[in-house]
């Protein structure tokens, strides 16, 4: 930890009494009932990145300690890169702190300078002005947040991205993409809506976070513009940091096996005490992961269901079965129902069973749809689209079982020593034919590896027994929730 900087100028807090409490012993006992009422959202806690909202604390504090709950405290990281983009200043780049230390109420956070200056070094989007951080409070009300939840020593690198333009935040993810790693962490800085009325801000919010999910820079820069051209009163904008979100975008988007996820959702009119729910502000907590490649297995971090998840998942399946054969539609539950998890986006299938036979499966790979969605739409299909089965009758649903599998990205494999029966399902492709088995299929079957691989690739993709030894073959894993 580079400790050179201790004789230069140190960043005073600009927002300490206001955004948070200025006194140390407060402001220490508001962060442990923010990190206590958050304790439930911790998921696995070695997280990549994570998003946090910059509000006052008694507006957005808890969702900011749902994210940093997904921070290890135990680990001592190289370097925490701070993210957040200008409420003051705008001009064609980012700044990086290079004047000295930071300091909070609970004390100086060491400022990584020789970092800092090796940036601007590197790039003509970086800059040391000063001017950008000295009043800036998205990168401030973050640190608290750590100095409490980190056991060991750490440094931070603090930008404020100044840019509205795409291209230059595509230039300073370029430049950062090196850091971005298991022995740093990132801290991206941003709200959500500001100030439509509570329910236009769930919307609003609930569609940004669902492109975020995906991954894609795109996606977001579409649905940002989507948003604000919808007419929504009040919305001024739907990300404020939508700059620092979109760099760590760029970052993330071509890597393999990065996952985001949905922590925790407020907006404004949560807050205790506040009565007028006119015009809010949106807050969500999310957290960045990377499954282990060598392995290839997924961190379930990314793919945490819950008991109670667990039992929407199923009642969602049966009730659009059922409201299919009454109504003609599945059931939309409001947002205020659904968890987190349930908005995530990942591969479904759905298994029917009647009387203990199979009674129809369908399935998608592509997470196009939030998977509570996708879950009801796969039920439906499976209920009346399978052409192995004629559609189901309605006086069939009573007696039907229902099993969901959540289904991890697809992972092409060159060996079938990398296929562990039990818990791998298989894919095969081989120019338009494809065929797939779930990892439950091996269990019940008792089939060896070479028999589960030939009844796929002749049963499922109609390539022949043999055809699988010269197609692409693909791995992955399921998350298997059913009826009892």
């Amino acid at each position: 930890m580079d400790s050179s900087n201790e004789s230069l100028m140190t960043r005073e807090p600009a927002v300490a009494g206001q955004f948070y409490p200025g006194d140390p012993n407060g402001l220490r006992s508001l962060l442990q009932r923010l990190f206590n009422g958050a304790a439930n959202k911790l998921l696995k806690g070695n997280s990549l990145a994570i998003i946090s909202p910059h509000a006052g604390y008694i507006y957005s504090g808890a969702v900011a300690a749902a994210a940093f709950m997904q921070v290890d405290p135990d680990k001592e990281y190289e370097n925490i890169f701070i993210i957040g983009s200008s409420h003051r200043f705008a001009f064609n780049g980012a700044s990086v702190y290079t004047q000295g230390n930071f300091k909070t109420p609970l004390g100086i956070i060491p400022v990584n300078i020789k970092l800092s200056l090796e940036l601007i070094s590197a790039s003509d989007v970086f800059t040391d002005r000063s001017d950008a951080q000295i009043s800036e409070h998205s990168l401030e009300v973050q640190l608290p947040f750590l100095q409490y939840r980190l056991k060991r020593p750490f440094q931070i690198v603090p930008i404020v991205i100044a840019t509205q333009h795409p291209p230059t935040c595509h230039k300073i993810a370029g430049t950062l993409l090196p850091y971005f790693k298991p022995a740093n962490l990132f801290v991206i800085s941003t709200d959500f809506s500001h100030y439509p009325d509570y329910e236009n801000a769930c919307r609003v919010d609930r569609l940004t976070a669902e492109a975020i999910l995906t991954n894609d820079p795109e996606v977001l820069l579409k649905t940002l513009g989507l948003n604000e051209q919808a007419g929504v009163p009040g919305l001024s904008t739907c990300l404020c940091g939508w700059a620092s979100v979109l760099t760590l975008m760029y970052m993330t988007e071509k890597m393999e096996g990065i996952h985001y996820t949905l922590i925790d959702y407020k907006n404004s009119g949560d807050a205790t005490g506040i009565e007028n729910k006119s015009r809010v502000v949106g807050y969500y907590a999310l957290s960045i992961e990377q499954k282990d490649i060598k392995s290839g297995t997924t961190d379930q971090a990314g793919m945490m269901i819950t008991v109670e998840d667990k039992h929407v998942l199923l009642a969602l399946a049966r009730s659009a079965i059922t409201s299919d054969f009454i109504a003609g539609q599945k059931e939309k539950p409001g947002s205020e129902s659904l968890s987190p998890a349930l908005l995530q986006r990942a591969g479904v299938f759905v298994s029917l069973y009647k009387q203990g036979k199979l009674r129809g499966c369908i399935g998608r790979f592509s997470p196009d749809l939030p998977l509570y969605e996708l879950v009801q739409e796969m039920a439906i299909a499976s209920a009346l689209h399978d052409r192995r089965f004629s559609p189901l009758k309605a006086n069939e649903i009573p007696e039907l079982k229902i099993e969901i599998s959540i289904l991890t990205p697809l992972k092409k494999i060159d060996s079938i020593e990398d296929i562990e029966l039990g818990r791998h399902g298989i894919y095969i492709k081989k120019g338009p034919n494809t065929g797939t088995f779930l990892p439950q299929v091996a269990l019940n079957t008792g089939w060896s590896k070479e028999e589960f691989l030939e009844h796929c690739s002749s049963d499922k993709a109609g390539i022949g027994r043999n055809g699988w030894k010269e197609a692409e073959l693909f791995t992955y894993e399921a998350i298997v929730i059913k009826e009892e």
